[in-house]
């Protein structure tokens, strides 16, 4: 009969293995691994799904949604366009975006920071006529060091936090990452910048094969509000910032009627409309930017009962409800709430006013409203939404109450007033309140790949460190260094965790590193804090394999990048972390 700690050995050896391969979800096999742990007695059946409720799981899925709520309130995007300029030299623009990148994953997710700024890496090396692939890596490294700045920057510091508290009584505040983490990332982001992305191919991104619509182009009519207008503005002044946003300007519309011409020397007035042609992202952004508003926007609600309002493309088919009618004739704004803010139309041009416009089979329209509303109007017209193509509007009006709120939390937390946890819920409610996050985004922020992995490996770990599997690795890292001093088994450890980290999911890794930390520091009899910060340095630390971390991954097509790109950029940089990130432990948590 096989011992408890060759069962859990080997249930952990499955469990990387089927990791490293990846033809199965990781959290089905974490999951999986549980449950053949709990069968063979080496997990309680009442700590089974204990995980669900560990303040670990509570923080990543609460700093998600609210990662949301600060991308969706534009409060991010505004600090990011700001500090853009095509015509710096590349190593200047990778500073800049390394730093804003890292700024940014301190505060946020730093996958939803990666997000936020891939599409700039990749518009301004259009603009400079560049190879994304020389700037991209650095700002996904840049967005990983940022990460390890804060308790909620990345998930292995919730996770080490969590497990401090567990083991020791109380958590790491929410700046005791920073003195490691901030002289880590600066270190990191001066590589990047100055020597990181010599050492990277001059390769093209890989270009996306979508279908006939990837690059459809919308004439849509966007509403000029009360902030819009200016004394004297004319329709010219408002070229500079089309053309920042890949906008063309066809007209304008006054009391319904479209003006001769292209109105160039027209004086715009607060109600009147302009008629625009880009593609959906850029018509939101040119809307969003000007202040513009669209049609039906008073119908749509505000607060608690608000969902968040997204573009939809759908086109038409023959024998739809608008096959041969106009938006205005079926009443779609009035019954639906949901305006058609622009139809595509094989590239052609056309003087009707959008809502007037006869629709025809092969249109592409360009539905506006909330998720749910503009489904139920795409199944009432007989169009088919096209998969993949909902561009969020962006509600810029409420960035800085966003920030407000978010800061608030996290002065809430530092004070001492409550938990963690319980801010960040708090803030959550303040945007699900201001129509920030929906209802249903707030499940749908969540990634729940994750909580399943973590909630999963938790009770896993417990009983790895029960049945004495972290001591009889500390024993064997212990007897590998005997003679030295402790902070050989300390850089040991660090090591072999960011190893693991290059090809397991940096939440495993940090959960199994956790426990042998604390087996090593209660054999040397040294300070528990500086083999959790190692930990926790190491296990964000990924940057040898597309596969380490998820914006490795995010990167890899439109970048271009090959499976070896990594190593190139990666290797000398997690030599250079491990060079500067153990003094400083040593320094700042002595053994």
């Amino acid at each position: 009969m096989p011992s408890d700690q060759t069962l859990i050995f080997g249930i952990f050896g499955i469990l990387f293995v089927l990791l490293i391969w990846g033809r199965i979800r990781y959290d089905l096999v974490a999951f999986g691994a549980l449950v053949t742990a709990a069968a063979l007695g080496l997990v309680p059946t009442s700590d089974v799904f204990s995980g669900f409720g560990n303040s670990a799981v509570a923080i990543i899925a609460l700093v998600l949604i609210v990662s949301k709520g600060l991308v969706g309130s534009g409060a991010i995007e505004k600090l990011a366009e700001r500090l853009l300029d095509s015509e710096r030299t590349l190593p200047l623009h990778i500073a800049v975006m390394a730093i804003v990148g890292a700024g940014i994953s301190a505060i946020i997710n730093n996958v939803a920071a990666l997000a936020l700024l891939m599409p700039l890496d990749l518009e301004t090396a259009a603009k400079a006529k560049r190879a994304v692939g020389k700037s991209l890596m650095p700002l996904s490294f840049a967005t990983i060091l940022g990460g390890m700045i804060t308790l909620i920057g990345t998930p292995p510091n919730i996770v080490i936090a969590a497990f401090r508290e567990e083991a020791l009584g109380k958590s790491f505040g929410m700046f005791d990452f920073a003195p490691v983490g901030l002289t880590v990332a600066i270190a990191g982001i001066a590589f990047v910048s100055l020597i990181g992305w010599r050492f990277l191919p001059d390769r093209e991104g890989a270009v996306e094969q979508g279908d006939d619509f990837e690059q459809g182009r919308y004439v849509a009519e966007v509403r000029v509000g009360e902030k819009a207008v200016e004394d004297g503005l004319e329709v010219r002044d408002l070229y500079p910032h089309a053309n920042e946003h890949d906008v063309h300007i066809l007209g304008l519309v006054r009391r319904g009627k479209r003006l001769p011409g292209f109105s160039a020397r027209q004086e715009v007035l607060a109600t009147d409309f302009l008629v625009v042609e880009g593609e959906p992202k850029a018509i939101e952004s040119f809307m969003g930017k000007g202040e513009m508003e669209f049609a039906g926007s008073e119908k749509q609600p505000s607060g608690v009962t608000a969902g968040g309002l997204i573009l939809t493309e759908a086109i038409v088919p023959d024998g739809a409800r608008i096959d041969g009618r106009t938006a205005r004739g079926l009443q779609l704004l009035y019954k639906h709430s949901v305006t058609l803010l622009g139809v595509s139309r094989n590239g052609k041009r056309f003087r009707d006013r959008v809502r007037l416009l006869t629709i025809k089979p092969g249109d592409v329209l360009l539905l506006l409203g909330t998720p749910e509303r503009n489904a139920a109007a795409a199944a009432w017209l007989g169009v088919l939404p096209l998969e993949g193509r909902a561009t969020a509007v962006v509600q810029r009006s409420k960035a800085w109450l966003s920030v407000a709120m978010f800061l608030g939390a996290i002065l809430v937390a530092v004070l001492g007033w409550t938990s963690l946890p319980v801010s960040l819920a708090g803030a959550v409610i303040g945007f699900i309140a201001v129509g920030l996050v929906s209802s249903n985004e707030v499940y749908e922020s969540i990634e729940w790949k994750v909580i399943v992995l973590l909630a999963s490996l938790i009770p896993l770990a417990a009983a790895f460190e029960q049945v004495g599997g972290a001591q009889l690795i500390a024993s064997g890292i212990l007897e590998w260094t005997q003679g030295y001093p402790a902070w050989v088994s300390l850089l040991v450890l660090f090591v072999v965790t960011m190893t693991l980290s290059d090809f397991l999911n940096n939440v495993a890794t940090a959960l199994i590193a956790a426990p042998i930390a604390m087996s090593l520091a209660a054999s040397t009899g040294t300070n528990p804090d500086a083999w959790l910060m190692a930990v926790a340095v190491a296990a964000s630390c990924a940057f040898l394999t597309p596969i380490g971390h998820k914006n490795n991954t995010i990167i890899l097509g439109p970048g271009g990048y090959q499976f070896g790109d990594y190593w190139r950029i990666g290797l000398p940089l997690e030599l250079l972390v491990i060079a500067v990130a153990m003094p400083t432990i040593l320094v700042v948590w002595p053994l």
